[in-house]
């Protein structure tokens, strides 16, 4: 059984979070987070596809390809790091320094996570200063945990973070984690990042294995605006302290963790999701019914990526024709004249076409289902068993106004 409990990063045994305001871009609120082991992890990563990479995106790439193994994560909000050339580059080497005299680890121990302005150079002597601070306030509360999942917002207007329990062969283990989200989201991952700790002993190879495959259901089934960002990672730290037995690949406790990783990452995803810029409602696409599982998900991404729909959602408007010319424009071949298709919230649920053509549905029921802040698409496709799911939200006036001016 795996069971929900509060908290975030500091949750699992070992781990403790710090969070300062360095002044890096905002005012007036805390802006520096760090996630530290007190001893040293096995550690997994995914980052963005975009070929622009930002420098800790590269810090990062190296360290967890050659090494596989960290001790801690220095994440900053506000500036990107990212298109700032060698001086970007040095900021992390600065960055990893000033973190490992701190925490008396090595530099290369150190990840480092970046999110806000693209081209900004860094003040490195904010970010060293703010380590320093970090390193001294870090703790295991939650409350530090929550403190960090805060520090990282950028647009987000909440902090978004849990923590879950189970047990692998009697013994308790703990997978908790932290993202931040609201902006410049798209499938392939997104300006987003996520942080994962847990008190788990795993193989390098299984906790690889179990990230890479998870985010393919979860971070990049969301989409906010269709930007894939320059930043976008998502970081997992196993340090083993729960003394299990290792869990290996193709094992029944693989499969514990696997749907524990899961079970965090979709709640993330969806708060991310859910968080998007100018956002009023949560907006999630189920295809059912389909051949396999790829044309499942390619048509529930397209649904959930375009932005006549999105405004149709934020109208509460139940406007199926962009729903079925979205799913026409996927790549993937389907039977239009097969297609039911419902939309469900807390306020009930109604179908809206059969066989592809509308039927006699109330407008007036049809609005009050997609005025609730979840709603929900299902699309049949009447076809095979597969099914895929996708989240994103709507599209208001807000997303324009606070984008046209993100810079000042």
């Amino acid at each position: 059984m795996i069971t929900i409990v509060k908290g975030g990063v500091t949750k699992a045994m070992g781990f403790e979070a710090a969070s300062c305001a360095a002044g890096l871009k905002y005012e007036g609120r805390e802006d520096m987070a760090l996630v530290y082991s007190k001893v040293p992890c096995r550690a997994a990563g995914t980052f963005t596809t975009n070929i622009v990479k930002a420098a800790p995106v590269k810090w990062d790439q190296k360290i967890i390809n050659e090494r596989g193994e960290a001790s801690a994560i220095i994440v900053n909000s506000g500036i990107a790091n990212a298109c700032t050339g060698k001086e970007g580059m040095d900021c992390c080497e600065k960055t990893a320094a000033a973190a490992a005299a701190a925490l008396k680890i090595s530099e290369e121990d150190v990840l480092i996570g970046s999110t806000g302005v693209i081209g900004k150079q860094m003040p490195v002597g904010k970010l060293t200063a703010g380590i320093e601070e970090l390193a001294k306030k870090k703790a295991h509360s939650v409350e530090s945990g929550t403190k960090a999942a805060m520090a990282i917002k950028t647009t987000d207007t909440c902090e978004k973070e849990m923590a879950v329990e189970f047990e692998i062969q009697g013994v308790k283990v703990t997978l908790g984690g932290m993202a931040k989200g609201s902006g410049m989201i798209h499938p392939n991952m997104c300006t987003m990042l996520a942080f994962l700790t847990t008190d788990a002993k795993i193989s390098k190879t299984a906790l690889q294995k179990a990230l890479g495959e998870d985010i393919k259901d979860t971070y990049n089934m969301i989409s906010v605006d269709g930007d894939t960002s320059t930043n976008d990672t998502v970081i997992l730290l196993a340090n083993g302290l729960a003394e299990n037995e290792e869990i290996k690949e193709g094992t029944e406790e693989y499969e514990i963790f696997v749907k524990a990783l899961h079970m965090v990452n979709t709640y993330l995803a969806k708060k991310i999701a859910g968080d998007g810029e100018g956002a009023t409602a949560l907006f999630e696409v189920e295809v059912v019914g389909a051949q396999d599982k790829k044309q499942a998900q390619t048509l529930a991404k397209s649904i959930v990526c375009s932005n006549l729909t999105k405004t149709a959602i934020a109208g509460h408007d139940a406007n199926w024709g962009r729903i079925l010319c979205a799913m026409g424009y996927a790549g993937v071949d389907f039977d239009p004249e097969k297609v039911d298709l419902y939309f469900e919230s807390k306020a009930g649920k109604i179908q809206i076409i059969a066989n592809g053509v509308a039927i006699d549905y109330s407008e007036e029921k049809a609005t009050k289902i997609l005025s609730e802040k979840e709603v929900k698409a299902i699309t049949d496709l009447h076809l095979g068993e597969a099914k895929g799911t996708a989240w994103g939200c709507d599209l208001t006036h807000g997303y324009i106004e606070i984008n046209a001016d993100y810079r000042s």
